[in-house]
């Protein structure tokens, strides 16, 4: 049996077949550019029925389309919030995958992508065979799919797991409305703007950064100069892993989870710091729950969100019942 998985980003779609070990088959990624609402949509169908025309040629029987969404998906509902898709605030996209596949019987799941991580983790990754586990996920955003007894925890409308929220300083202020006080600063968009606040300030008369145009600066700038030793990039990062560890700490209090994994964009370069947060997670958490629980890496990398597609499928097409992993 083989499944198509569908890891849908901000910026391009990737698809692939997979087959029931978890074998990754005929890997596709295709470019969303300038398109939105439904011409995304449209792309993710093209994407999906090239696949199935391989399976065809490859004689690879596919029962099943698991797709992994940025942002949340509404399971009452069917409908997708993805705030970098222009036009996704409540979009049908299940209802169009089902007219679009309804002639094929095919089993069509989707899932939000950090519930989708931690099950591609728990299924093949760092995090393999847990049934308590979290995987919070730093890229452009900051998120956490949570494992609670085998099962994704969703909340009473699907958003459990929104931890760029964390309210980790004081006081509010204004600007954490749109992504949260701990997405503001940890996430990679927030490495980049901490640089710049820090460079407008003219605290850092020395850093490398200064040579950059300060629109322009991004986390990446700040892991390589942080490599140089550069002061500006040591402050922005050393708080970082304060943040990291601050929000792991709370997860950890809060779930007792047996690992915690980090992945996304900035882990990544962040790995490095993994030992300091678990140091930082040790002070605030509760203390033994924190000596129970595992600190690591997705060793999935790029493919955590297509291999938790497709993990989600492959347990629909079990559960016939059709009650969410």
């Amino acid at each position: 049996m083989a499944v198509i998985a569908v890891d849908l980003g901000g910026t391009k779609i990737a698809t692939a077949l997979l087959d029931e070990e978890g074998n990754i088959h005929h890997k596709d990624v295709a470019l969303i550019e300038s398109r939105r609402e439904s011409d995304v949509g449209i792309l993710i169908i093209e994407q999906i029925q090239a696949q199935l025309t391989t399976g065809v040629k490859s004689k690879i029987p596919v029962k099943g389309i698991g797709v992994s969404v940025p942002g949340i998906f509404y399971v009452q509902s069917g409908r997708v919030w993805a705030p970098n898709i222009p036009g996704w605030d409540n979009y049908p996209l299940l209802d169009e995958l089902a007219s679009a596949f309804e002639s094929t019987g095919l089993r069509i799941t989707l899932d939000s992508d950090r519930a989708c991580y931690i099950l591609g983790e728990t299924w093949l990754g760092a995090a393999k065979g847990c049934r308590n586990a979290i995987f919070i996920a730093v890229g452009t955003g900051i998120g956490a799919g949570i494992m609670v007894e085998g099962q994704i925890l969703r909340g009473h409308r699907d958003i459990s797991g929104a931890i760029g929220w964390l309210a980790l300083d004081r006081p509010f202020q204004e600007r954490y409305i749109s992504c949260g006080c701990f997405e503001y600063y940890a996430s990679g968009e927030g490495i980049a703007r901490m640089a710049r606040r820090l460079l407008s300030d003219n605290t850092f008369v020395s850093s490398s950064l200064q040579k950059l145009v300060p629109e322009s600066i991004t986390a990446h700038n700040v892991f390589e100069t942080y490599a140089e030793s550069d002061p500006l990039a040591i402050q922005v990062l050393n708080e970082c892993v304060e943040l990291w560890g601050m929000a792991a700490a709370n997860l950890v209090s809060l779930f007792n989870p047996e690992k915690i994994i980090f992945g996304g964009g900035i882990f990544g370069p962040a790995a490095q710091f993994l030992d300091r947060i678990r140091e930082e997670a040790r002070l605030w958490a509760q203390p033994i729950s924190i000596e129970q629980v595992s600190f690591e890496v997705s060793t999935l990398g790029i493919d955590a969100g297509l291999l938790g597609a497709g993990s989600l499928v492959m347990r629909s097409l079990k559960n016939p019942s059709g009650s969410s992993p």
